[in-house]
Parts: C-alpha cells; sequence; structure tokens
C-alpha cells in the first residue's frame, strides 16, 4: 500500500471493523465490576465508598494503561500491544475469583484495568494514523467500542448473575477475552508509512504554534480539562446500579438504565464525530461539555421509574462525544509519531476523572446519605472543563488536515 492509498481507503474501513471487535471485548473489564458491585458489597459487609474502591481500582489500571499501552503501541505496534494485554485482562479476571477481602479484589481489579485500557486510547490512537478526512468519526466509531461493550456486557452479565455467582462472571469472561482479542490482534499487523505520519506531523506543528502553547503545556491542560469532564460523567455510569437499588428497583433495573445510557452514549459520539469532521475537536468538545452539564441538572428532580430511563437516555446521547474529541485535538495540535503516548496521557486524564469521581460520589453519598450533593460536585467540575476549552477555542483556531487522495 502507497502513502497515497493508506489513509481514508477500503482497507482503513475494514481496519476500523476489525478494530471496533476488538474494542467491544477488551473494554469489558471497566463494566463488570459494576454490575458485580452490588453482590460484592453485600458479601464482603463493606459500605458504598469501600464497595467502590475495586471500582476505583480498574480506573486507576485503566488509566495508566492507556498511556504505558499508548507507547508501546507507538513503539510496538498494536498487534503486540493488544495480546500482551488480552493476557492480562484475562489473568487479572481469574486472579479475582480467589478474593477473600475488598482489598484483594481492588488489587485484581488493578490488573484487569490495566490491560482492559488497549481497548481504548491506544487503539483510538491507532486508527487516527489510517484516516484523514474521516478522522472524526473513525475516532469516534472505535471509541464507541467502549460504550458498546457497557451497553452489551452488563446485559449479559447481569443474567449470568442471576443463575450464578460473581466468579462465575468473571471465569466466562476471561475465556472470551483470549479467545475473542487475540485472532482480532493477529489482523491489525500493518502499520502506517512514515510519510503519511510526515505530513501528519508537519500539520500538527503549525496547528500548535498557533496556540501559543507546547505540546506537553497543551497536554497537561487538555488532562485537567478532561479530568473535569470525567469526574462529573463518572456520577451517573458509576453508581445508577446503586441509585436503582437504593430507590427499591434492582441491580437488573438499574443494568438497563446503564445500557440505555451508553446506547444513547454510541450515538452521541458517532454524531459527535461527524460534527468534529466540520468543525474540529475543540468545538464539538465544548458543545458535548455544555449538553453534559444540563443533563446532570436533569438528574436532581428526577427519582421516578420512568423519569431515571428517560434522564439516562438524555445523558447519554449528551455526553457521548467529549472523550473522542480530546484524540481528534491532540492529533491536531501534537506530533503524529507521539500519538499513542500523547493520546494515552489525556485518556490517561479522563480515566483518573472518572476513577476520583466514582469514589467521591461513593464518598458523598456514605457522608450525606444521598447523592443530591454527589450530582451538585458533578456539575462544579463539568464548569472547570467548559472554561477550559472555551479558552483554548477563542485562543486558536486550528488548520483542519486536507484529505490524502485515493
Amino acid at each position: 500500500m502507497s502513502a497515497t492509498t493508506i489513509t481514508d481507503s477500503r482497507y482503513s474501513w475494514i481496519r476500523l471493523c476489525i478494530t471496533l471487535g476488538a474494542a467491544l471485548i477488551a473494554n469489558v473489564g471497566m463494566w463488570a465490576i459494576i454490575v458485580i458491585m452490588p453482590a460484592v458489597e453485600t458479601e464482603f459487609g463493606v459500605g458504598r465508598a469501600e464497595a467502590a474502591l475495586p471500582y476505583t481500582l480498574t480506573m486507576v489500571g485503566f488509566a495508566l494503561g492507556n498511556f504505558l499501552i499508548g507507547q508501546a503501541v507507538d513503539r510496538f505496534g498494536v498487534t503486540v500491544s493488544l495480546i500482551a494485554a488480552a493476557v492480562a485482562i484475562a489473568c487479572g479476571f481469574a486472579l479475582a475469583t480467589f478474593s477473600t477481602s475488598i482489598f484483594v479484589l481492588s488489587a485484581a481489579q488493578l490488573v484487569v484495568g490495566l490491560g482492559s485500557s488497549v481497548g481504548f486510547g491506544p487503539l483510538i490512537a491507532d486508527i487516527s494514523h489510517w484516516f484523514v478526512r474521516r478522522r472524526g468519526i473513525a475516532v469516534a466509531l472505535v471509541a464507541s467500542g467502549n460504550y458498546l461493550s457497557g451497553a452489551f456486557w452488563p446485559m449479559v452479565l447481569a443474567g449470568m448473575l442471576e443463575t450464578g455467582g460473581w466468579r462465575d462472571v468473571y471465569l466466562f469472561m476471561a475465556a472470551v477475552t483470549l479467545v475473542g482479542v487475540i485472532p482480532l490482534a493477529l489482523l491489525l499487523r500493518p502499520r502506517v508509512p512514515e510519510d503519511v505520519q510526515a505530513q501528519a506531523q508537519a500539520l500538527s506543528h503549525q496547528n500548535a504554534r498557533s496556540s501559543g502553547l507546547s505540546p506537553r503545556a497543551l497536554q497537561y491542560l487538555l488532562g485537567l480539562a478532561g479530568i473535569g469532564c470525567c469526574v462529573a460523567m463518572s456520577m451517573p455510569q458509576v453508581h445508577i446500579v446503586s441509585y436503582c437499588v437504593d430507590l427499591g428497583y434492582g441491580p437488573a433495573v438499574g443494568a438497563e438504565m446503564l445500557a440505555l445510557m451508553l446506547m444513547g452514549g454510541v450515538a452521541s459520539r458517532i454524531v459527535s464525530g461527524l460534527v468534529a469532521d466540520r468543525l474540529g475537536g475543540v468545538p464539538t468538545l465544548l458543545i458535548g461539555s455544555a449538553l453534559q452539564c444540563l443533563a446532570l441538572f436533569f438528574y436532581l428532580p428526577s427519582g421516578g421509574l420512568v423519569s431515571l430511563y428517560l434522564v439516562s437516555l438524555i445523558f447519554g446521547l449528551s455526553q457521548g462525544g467529549i472523550v473522542p474529541s480530546y484524540a481528534l485535538i491532540v492529533r491536531e495540535y501534537m506530533p503524529a509519531r507521539e500519538a499513542g503516548a500523547r493520546v494515552g496521557f489525556v485518556m490517561m486524564a479522563t480515566i483518573m476523572g472518572m476513577a476520583l469521581g466514582g469514589w467521591m460520589s461513593g464518598w458523598i453519598y456514605d457522608v450525606t446519605g444521598s447523592y443530591r450533593l454527589a450530582f451538585l460536585n458533578g456539575i462544579a467540575w463539568n464548569a472547570l472543563n467548559i472554561t477550559i476549552m472555551l479558552w483554548l477555542w477563542l485562543r486558536s483556531k486550528p488548520r483542519r488536515p486536507a484529505a490524502v487522495a485515493a
């Protein structure tokens, strides 16, 4: 394949489909723990904040993995990284089944999260090299693998949880990960030619100069913004199942709301990808952040079953395109050859925001006996994200890439 046919080509779209399949399976690690959280809380006799600790450690591993595996993708390619990560996920699930306390489970979840991260930032960074004209929708579709995983697997695993224990669920997912991810990884061996990366490198350098910030300074600024948006995002996503249990609706209803929320997120990511191909990453992220803030306000008066279903869908439709937009901003402003590490760092920050927000919401609940202040806390962090991105948007107008001829 030559440099003039590599991007936005038929092969690019085939590769995107393979990548999406790998993401659908690899991302299950961050959702399985949410489904089993009520069962874990009961088995180990812990409070809500302690029950959220395994999720927090999952997200810490997920965050670190985005950065570390992103660097590995830059150096060794996505195939080797995917295979190594699949083995780590399976080992983490298997180790978790031997847990005798919430702390042992949390340690195993750290391994699960580390491996599962390959299905997010590293795959997003890899697919971004294969598209120019349609990079926004390509990145959005791969990022949707995370939400598709969250929409599909909680429904499957909740059914298994009703007929068996959470350990059976984890052994099943260990086997699925190995059997599903490794063959798909072997199909992703081709790498982008050097001249294609050189063209992208030159354009990103021009955009970085227009912002007046160095790549490192912009990276840290995006990381802070990502923490803000994802502390807000985590409140409904992490605690919706527990919230429904508190209201007497049961974990199965909570899993349905989570699935509805994430399916809305898939639709939002696709629409945001199309918007980003026209407007760019920063305006798209601003739109999504403003809508997410509005949706969080809608949760405050909601408590009925129908209203919670409706607000969960609205929330999903509002916030799905935010995180993929960070990857697009990185590609617009930062060196192409460092895409894995740079995207990985910003994704790491967003996931640390999810981890922090998940724990903070549980802690606020334990202190106040209500999730109301947790929602208000999320709204405040969301405002920080909006402020940073508005400042960046007013400061610079990046040049858009021209399509490479097919």
